[in-house]
């Protein structure tokens, strides 16, 4: 079946690395009549095998599309060079490239004085999770709700769709956000595997199990840090008080110590709640704690 006989919305991909290459892949999977660019054309080959329309330049594709322009290049500069000079006005463009709340907001500025409509996202997932629901992956958008509600459906097939706001860089801030807690998550976990490192006897595989385990036990308790900053109540439902926290953390270092573990993934933390017991607040959970880095 020729994929551009179908009443699917058409999509225009401007990007195919790793990740525009799976976006491209769903949407074809999906048939939904896709063009494509790429700076290196070689990119395009297998996706013209597959159904896909390509374009020599950026320019021809935008003027072609009659549905959702979507960006998934390098950077935002990469952005701004691939549609520099070219004629958006009455456009959807929909920028997934990887970017600052900032460069989000910017580039919305840039796309309206330009005519266009314009979506900023944060992808959550990795390629091999795209096209595929059972994974999880889901990709955050912001900015024009509109536009997000006229191409829901596209926006759909590679990944959930999740709509976080009319600021456009609320997109690139839920990413960013979830990104950093995914980055102390990681590195927790390497000072764990650190110090059980010189036990030769341990088995890593059942070990993982259980950090595993613990950390998605552990992770509920986003939920009430999220209640305390709301109401300003940081003693609220606290079972384990910053002061004890505290204390404790002189154990998990001295276990540091006598393994031979740097335990600097971990100091840096240890030092704000060292900080907030110190301010009087030893009673509290750790939603004070975000208070000393300036998020509140």
């Amino acid at each position: 079946m020729d994929i551009h006989s179908t009443s699917k919305n058409p999509v225009t991909l401007l990007g195919l690395g790793d990740m525009g290459t799976a976006l491209a892949r769903a949407w074809l999977a999906a048939g939904h009549p896709l063009t494509v660019w790429n700076r290196t054309p070689e990119k395009a080959e297998p996706l013209a095998g597959q159904g896909a329309r390509t374009v020599a330049g950026p320019a021809e594709a935008v003027a072609a599309a009659t549905g959702p322009i979507v960006l998934c290049l390098l950077d935002d500069a990469s952005v701004g060079e691939a549609l520099d000079g070219i004629d958006l006005h009455g456009k959807d463009v929909i920028n997934l490239t990887t970017s600052t709340p900032a460069q989000a907001q910017q580039r919305a500025r840039w796309a309206e004085d330009r005519g266009a409509r314009f979506l900023d996202g944060g992808i959550m997932a990795i390629p091999p999770m795209i096209g595929r629901p059972e994974t999880g992956g889901y990709i955050f958008y912001s900015g024009d709700h509109a536009l997000f509600e006229r191409h829901r459906e596209a926006l759909a097939v590679p990944a959930g769709a999740e709509f976080v706001g009319e600021d456009p860089g609320h997109a690139a801030l839920h990413d960013i956000a979830l990104l950093s807690a995914m980055t102390g998550m990681f590195a927790g976990i390497t000072h764990a595997f650190a110090l059980v490192g010189p036990e030769k006897d341990l088995d890593r595989a059942r070990f993982a199990t259980l950090l595993a385990e613990w950390l998605g036990a552990m992770s509920g308790a986003a939920h009430g840090m999220a209640a305390q900053l709301e109401s300003g109540g940081y003693t609220e439902g606290v079972t384990s008080n910053l002061a004890m926290m505290a204390a404790a953390n002189d154990t998990l270092l001295a276990t540091a110590r006598d393994q031979s573990v740097d335990p600097r993934l971990l100091t840096p933390y240890m030092e704000l709640m060292r900080l907030r017991v110190a301010q009087g607040h030893g009673d509290e959970g750790l939603a004070g704690a975000v208070g000393l880095l300036g998020g509140e």
